[in-house]
């Protein structure tokens, strides 16, 4: 009962305070909704299409054992079957030749969690299909990886930082920095940025990376998690505003990714998404729209440079049918969070490309 309330009351803090109703239609959010013309990519179904997948995951070198699912056993590849048709338009079908065309010589850049990595690994190998032959260099490096389509001199990185605000370690322990982003110098210079973060915030116990969270001069030993995720992206809003051209980078806000480790959230109690082959099919996700997607919302809408929300929570919530479960090669137990490869991080990277081109 208790989280329910704090849950209520975090809500209702979010819409408390006075917001001028032009904040809410800025460009931050407006652009998002208004992609091509009057339709809303983000409102539709999924759709059988044999056509699909739009890459075969032994011909990708790019994909981490992590998510790839059919090499580790998964029986069933129909996951890999489903187009996300949006109600009132289609979505333009993805051109890795023409993004590497228009892209030449660019540097993009996603920053965040695993989440961005299931993301930067798919956006990689859909245009590696469509050039094959052409010469590649895959570089790992500490929270820095990757992929250089180098006859394009187009580059696909990945920054890894689970909460991007700054963890640090210090002699009381690993304290979470909700104010400061120290590591944004690596992010200046390219001329994309695609940032992710919430799984993290969400980890309790033995499982979270931090023993502190601070907020100025402050250290809490916890705090309610939607408040330090609404604090740590108003410094990320903070760190946009204050360090980005838009003239020279675009940049994009993906969603929040949902996971499914309860069957009720999708009116089947006791079940995972072990053993799921089909997506929810019904006309609306019974488990509802996550808190934090009010919180990415509310911090979007006060910002003052553009920025793109890549509005994937509620098709991705239908697809409880598209994770690793038991099939991956570097997650021991359920993996309820990640998505199989190829499978719906290819959807998000065709919001993407909708974006950009349409």
């Amino acid at each position: 009962m208790g989280s329910v309330f704090k849950a209520v009351f975090f809500a209702l803090f979010l819409f408390s305070v006075e917001i001028k109703a032009e904040d809410f239609f800025n460009e931050s959010i407006f652009s998002a909704r208004k992609l091509a013309g009057n339709c809303n990519y983000f409102q539709g179904k999924w759709v059988y299409d044999a056509s699909y997948p739009l890459y075969d995951h032994s011909s990708c070198p790019f994909i981490d054992p992590q998510f790839n699912c059919q090499k580790y056993g998964r029986p069933d590849g129909l996951y890999q079957k489903y187009r996300w048709q949006p109600f009132s338009c289609d979505l333009p079908r993805f051109n890795g030749l023409y993004f590497l065309e228009k892209w030449r010589g660019k540097k993009i850049m996603f920053v965040g969690d695993s989440m961005s990595g299931n993301a930067w690994q798919s956006l990689a190998c859909m245009i590696h299909a469509w050039v094959p032959n052409s010469r590649t260099s895959l570089i790992k490096r500490g929270s820095l990886a990757s992929v250089t389509f180098k006859d394009y001199r187009v580059k696909l990185m990945l920054y890894r930082t689970p909460y991007i605000v700054d963890l640090v370690y210090e002699k009381s322990g690993r304290v979470l920095k909700l104010d400061s982003i120290r590591r944004g110098k690596a992010w200046r210079g390219a001329d994309m940025l695609i940032f992710n973060s919430w799984h993290w915030w969400t980890h309790t116990g033995k499982s979270q990376p931090f023993d502190y969270i601070q907020e100025g001069t402050k250290l809490y030993k916890n705090m309610n998690r939607l408040l330090a995720y609404y604090k740590g992206l108003t410094t990320w809003a903070r760190w946009v505003n204050r360090n980005v051209d838009p003239s020279k980078t675009k940049v994009f806000f993906q969603g929040v990714s949902p996971t499914h480790y309860i069957g009720s959230e999708w009116n089947e109690p006791y079940k995972t998404c072990s053993g799921q082959t089909q997506p929810f099919f019904g006309t609306r996700y019974p488990a509802g729209t996550p808190l934090a997607t009010m919180v990415v919302n509310k911090v979007l809408s006060r910002m003052k440079k553009p920025v793109y929300l890549l509005d994937v929570t509620t098709l991705s919530q239908y697809r409880k049918d598209a994770h690793p479960a038991y099939y991956s090669g570097e997650h021991p137990g359920l993996d309820c969070s990640h998505w199989c490869l190829p499978g719906l991080p290819d959807t998000w990277n065709q919001l993407l490309y909708a974006a950009l081109f349409s």
